[in-house]
C-alpha cells in the first residue's frame, strides 16, 4: 500500500515531470526532501544584488541552509589561526626551565619550548601536542611531528577544526561576507601546509567538492585552485562530478586568463598524483 515516505518520493516525481505520476497524490504530506534549488536561488539572488547594489540578504547562507553569523564573529573580529598552546597548568613554570631539563626530563614536553628541529627529534616520544590543532598550519616543527608520527587522532582533530573553519567562513558560500581577504589567507596558510606536508587535508578534499558547484570562479581564485592541485587521487566518477564537471562549467564560459589558470592548476594536481604513485612503488620496492 502507499506509504509516507513513497508518497514523498512520487510527489517530488510529479513537481518535476508530473506526466509521468498519473496518480492522485494527498495534498498535504511530510515533506522528506529539501528543495534542491535552494542553493542556486541563493548563490542567484548574491549576485543579482551585487551587480545591483541593493541592499545585502540579511541572512547568511550556505548550502541552502540560512545560518547566523559565525559565533568566532561575535567575539572576535579577525579570523585568527591559533597560536601553539598545551593545556599544561604550570607552562610559565615550564618556560623558565633550562634547556638542559628539555633532554633530560621523562615528562611530556609542550611544544611551546620546541625552538630547533635537533631538539624535536630529541623529544619526539614525549611531545605534548597543541591543544588548538589549528596552530600547527603555522608551525614548521608541528608540520614535521604530524609527518613523522602516524597518530590519526591528530588528522582526525585537525579534521574537524579545518572543516568548520572553511565552512563558517567561505567567502561565496556565506552571502554578504566582509571577510575576504581574510579568508583568502586562510587558504594560503592551508595550501602552504599541504606543500610542506606533499599531501592534502581531507577537509580541504570535502570543502572543494561541496563548494564548486556554488563557486563563481572569481572569488578567491587562484587560492581554490591552487587547493584544487592537492586533491587526492579517487576514482574517476567522483572526480569527474565532484571536480571536473563544476569547473567545466566555468571554463567554457570564462575567459581565457581563467582557462590557462584551470590548465595549470590541472596539470599541477597530475604532478602531485604522479609523484605519490611514485613515491608509494619505491616503498613497495624497497620493502
Amino acid at each position: 500500500g502507499m506509504q509516507s515516505h513513497l508518497q514523498a518520493l512520487l510527489s517530488l516525481y510529479k513537481l518535476f515531470c508530473p506526466e509521468q505520476v498519473t496518480i492522485t497524490l494527498p495534498g498535504k504530506m511530510k515533506t522528506y526532501f529539501k528543495n534542491s534549488e535552494g542553493p542556486w536561488k541563493a548563490a542567484i539572488t548574491a549576485v543579482r544584488q551585487r551587480n545591483q547594489g541593493t541592499s545585502p540578504l540579511s541572512q547568511a547562507v550556505f548550502l541552502g541552509t540560512c545560518q547566523p553569523q559565525s559565533r568566532k564573529r561575535k567575539w572576535n573580529a579577525q579570523l585568527v589561526i591559533p597560536a601553539s598552546s598545551t593545556n599544561t597548568n604550570n607552562l610559565e613554570e615550564d618556560r623558565e626551565k633550562s634547556h638542559v631539563y628539555l633532554y633530560s626530563t621523562n615528562e611530556s614536553i609542550p611544544v611551546e619550548q620546541l625552538r630547533t628541529f635537533p631538539q624535536l627529534l630529541q623529544n619526539i616520544c614525549c611531545l605534548e601536542f597543541p591543544s588548538q590543532m589549528g596552530s600547527v598550519l603555522t608551525n614548521p616543527l608541528l608540520l614535521h611531528y604530524m609527518n613523522c608520527v602516524k597518530d590519526e587522532s591528530i588528522y582526525l582533530r585537525l579534521y574537524y577544526w579545518m572543516g568548520q573553519m572553511l565552512q563558517e567562513e567561505c567567502t561565496w558560500c556565506v552571502v554578504d561576507n566582509p571577510y575576504e581577504e581574510e579568508f583568502k589567507s586562510f587558504l594560503e596558510t592551508v595550501y602552504k601546509a599541504e606543500c610542506f606536508l606533499q599531501e592534502g587535508f581531507s577537509a580541504c578534499e570535502e570543502f572543494l567538492y561541496k563548494t564548486l558547484p556554488l563557486w563563481d570562479g572569481f572569488c578567491c581564485r587562484s587560492q581554490v585552485l591552487r587547493l584544487v592541485s592537492w586533491i587526492p587521487l579517487s576514482s574517476f566518477s567522483d572526480i569527474k562530478s565532484y571536480l571536473y564537471d563544476p569547473l567545466a562549467q566555468l571554463f567554457f564560459t570564462s575567459s581565457i586568463y581563467f582557462k590557462c589558470s584551470v590548465l595549470e592548476s590541472l596539470k599541477e594536481l597530475l604532478q602531485n598524483w604522479l609523484n605519490c604513485n611514485v613515491i608509494q612503488v619505491d616503498l613497495e620496492f624497497s620493502s
